[in-house]
């Protein structure tokens, strides 16, 4: 309170002589007063005094006159006057580019997307179960970029994997649709990046004609109907290792990488892994996911289903015993060390909307490992009660609205044999994680589903901005 009074105080003497900086000096106060205005939301004082500073500084003081322009772009966006932002955000930009301030350059272009709407990026999985696309924006904050997701549509139910026409077309209209959307909003070929996710290289892989299939008609479609489509193509190169660095990248805040492990149980596979201290990604990638496993077990879907849930525990407590514990305790000790774990995948999803519907608005759910020994035994013994969780007590009508979205998504996603196997694995995961003296801290990530094809360009651009700073920069 005493520093907001000293500052009105400071505008009161200065507003009094109302008259422009008389030199340098003042000129650099105008601007250090004029953003503290700005930071108590005093806007229109601060442009005013900005103002008054800039005529000392023009052709004077490059720099001096670029973080004049750069102030008012801020203080004009806090009015919520895009076009005079854009304007003092294009100004500032040149001068820093004249001044060879690279990492100042580069965050005033950051600024200049933003403003201008154009820093659209979209991404479109093409996943084990279904196409997916994440239309969002980036901000740059405390010297990374992060992610704002403005468009996720639900995606339909397509089990691609199954290399059948009828899933192939299915797949097509689902990404006709998408591409609609990414012209609507008039996102530029090199904004978006297309990709087979791990689940559809490792399993179509192993039936080569199919994949070529795949991708022969999805190539077809983008070229029918992208403006840009000489320059866009889908990458079928992507691995479960690259995919789990790009889901941490693109669902854990930067500040956090070093000290957060990620799983990622997909459909086809899972995945995950952690960063070392030299920012080295250790990988950790197991050949199944809650479908492939699923059909593992049953793959002639001719169990009843008491047979099936006694042959699903043997099949899991075989692959923990072989794979899972040995991969956890002996080829990555690193996940061990770290304490918290980012959770991502439908099967974790799932669990978090039945037992949780009264979290459906957040982003980031905690859970433990009552949670998922709860969710294993009602997916063994009753099915019914999991999927149809009482949603009474959610008052909230956003809330509730979302839960009851949530819940008929999950119910269409897996279906009872599917949910079996895939709380099973999930319930193995985490007494791998739990097998330490370090406590771990589980986290479910909401639209972890899409987190690594928008952590492909959030990676991107963070490279960029750190070569701008090596460059050398204020």
């Amino acid at each position: 309170m005493k520093y907001l009074f000293l500052t009105l105080g400071m505008i009161w003497v200065i507003s009094a002589r109302a008259q422009n900086a008389r030199n340098a000096e003042e000129a650099m106060h105008f601007i250090k007063l004029g953003n503290t205005l700005r930071m108590v939301d005093r806007p229109q004082q601060a442009i005013a005094l900005l103002l008054r500073a800039l005529p000392a500084v023009q052709a004077k003081d490059t720099y001096m006159e670029a973080v004049a322009y750069e102030n008012l772009g801020f203080a004009y966006s806090e009015q919520e006057n895009s076009q005079a932002s854009l304007r003092y955000f294009q100004k500032a930009h040149q001068l820093y580019q004249k001044l060879n301030f690279s990492a100042s350059e580069t965050a005033m272009r950051q600024l200049i997307g933003e403003t201008s709407s154009k820093d659209l990026y979209a991404g479109i999985d093409i996943g084990a179960s279904g196409v997916k696309l994440a239309i969002f924006r980036t901000s740059f904050e405390n010297g990374f970029y992060s992610k704002d997701v403005k468009v996720k549509p639900v995606a339909p139910n397509v089990t691609l994997v199954s290399g059948t026409p009828q899933s192939f077309q299915t797949g097509q209209e689902v990404l006709k649709t998408y591409l609609d959307s990414i012209r609507y909003y008039k996102i530029p070929a090199d904004h978006v990046y297309m990709a087979f996710s791990s689940g559809v290289n490792e399993t179509l892989g192993k039936t080569p004609a199919r994949k070529r299939k795949l991708y022969e008609l999805f190539s077809t479609l983008v070229a029918a109907n992208s403006p840009d489509s000489s320059s866009l193509a889908i990458d079928t190169t992507l691995t479960a290792a690259r995919e789990a660095e790009l889901f941490l990248v693109g669902s854990v805040p930067r500040k956090l990488w070093t000290t957060t492990s990620c799983i990622d149980i997909g459909s086809g596979n899972t995945k995950g892994g952690y960063y070392d201290s030299d920012r080295q990604f250790h990988p950790v990638s197991l050949p199944f996911g809650t479908k492939t496993l699923a059909n593992l077990i049953d793959n002639n879907r001719s169990l009843s289903i008491d047979a099936y849930k006694e042959e699903a525990q043997r099949v899991i407590k075989m692959i923990a015993d072989t794979t899972l514990n040995v991969e956890f305790n002996t080829a990555s000790p690193g996940l061990h060390q770290r304490k918290t774990v980012a959770l991502g995948g439908g099967i974790a999803w799932a669990m978090t909307v039945y037992l949780h519907p009264e979290k459906a608005g957040m982003t980031a759910v905690p859970l433990t490992m009552s949670d998922v020994e709860r969710f294993s035994r009602l997916a063994k013994t009753d099915y019914q009660s999991l999927i149809h969780p009482d949603l009474t007590d959610l008052m909230d009508p956003v809330v509730r609205k979302k839960a009851e979205t949530d819940l008929t998504n999950a119910q269409n996603q897996f279906n009872e044999k599917q949910l079996i196997a895939g709380a099973l694995l999930l319930e193995s995961v985490f007494k791998a994680y739990s097998n330490t003296s370090i406590p771990k801290r589980f986290v479910f990530i909401r639209d972890s589903d899409i987190s690594w094809v928008t952590g492909k360009f959030i990676e991107t651009l963070n490279q960029n901005y750190e070569k701008a700073m090596a460059k050398g920069a204020r």
